[in-house]
């Protein structure tokens, strides 16, 4: 990648934060803190100003910090960006291995994985229209999303496979297949709603959700 770029688990899976130094002392509930900050300023000020408008001078500012201090918890701000989606991919592979320790249906988990998939992103939507126009204009932003997309993908595929082995999803489509359909009916949902975000992200995910299934669901045999 450029440079320049960036105990068992209970079923209900709970929001998490972007990856963040360890809680612990005092020096690190700090770091933890500045982290958040920086993270918060540079996300509300890509939805402001714009992606390539926003400088580290601008974050830190915003941040309450010096500009110094921006690099030693992000490479670039890029790697904001890349901080989001490490977010997202950690909800889902808490959400996986909460598929194996639960005997919920499929449709009923999509729900709830809806909810917590939608809970940040949802908050404004002009973050994601940023995400969406940086990832067309920006190169190191474009390697990014796309490493986090495949690793998305690859989660999804053995989160269908745990359904598949259960019964509940056709196994005539190899679940990377159908984990690529996810992904791309999701952002296409994302990129509607970020236009028109005339009702909650979770309410339009979830009828997206819904259609979906329709076609992952093992035909009925009569």
């Amino acid at each position: 990648m450029k440079a320049s770029s960036q105990t068992r688990p209970s079923p209900r899976v709970q929001l998490s934060k972007p990856a963040a130094p360890a809680q612990g002392g005092r020096r690190e509930r700090r770091r933890a803190e500045i982290h958040e900050r920086l993270f918060r300023a540079a996300l509300s000020l890509f939805s402001q100003k714009g992606f390539a408008e926003t400088t580290v001078e601008d974050i830190t500012n915003a941040a309450d910090v010096g500009k110094g201090t921006f690099f030693n918890y992000f490479p670039s701000k890029e790697h904001v960006l890349g901080a989001f989606g490490e977010m997202q991919l950690g909800k889902l592979a808490a959400s996986v291995a909460a598929a194996r320790e639960t005997a919920e249906r499929m449709p009923e988990f999509l729900q709830r994985l809806t909810r917590v998939m939608t809970a940040e992103p949802g908050r404004n939507p002009g973050v994601v229209r940023t995400i969406l126009l940086a990832n067309l204009t920006s190169s190191p932003v474009r390697e990014l999303v796309g490493e986090k997309l495949a690793r998305g993908r690859q989660l999804l595929a053995e989160l269908i496979e745990i359904f598949q082995r259960r019964g509940e999803v056709r196994v005539d489509v190899p679940a990377l297949e159908m984990a690529r359909a996810f992904q791309q009916a999701a952002f296409g949902t994302l990129m509607m709603w970020s236009v028109a975000p005339d009702e909650p992200l979770e309410k339009r995910m979830a009828s997206t959700m819904e259609l979906l299934w329709t076609g992952f669901r093992k035909p009925d045999p009569a």
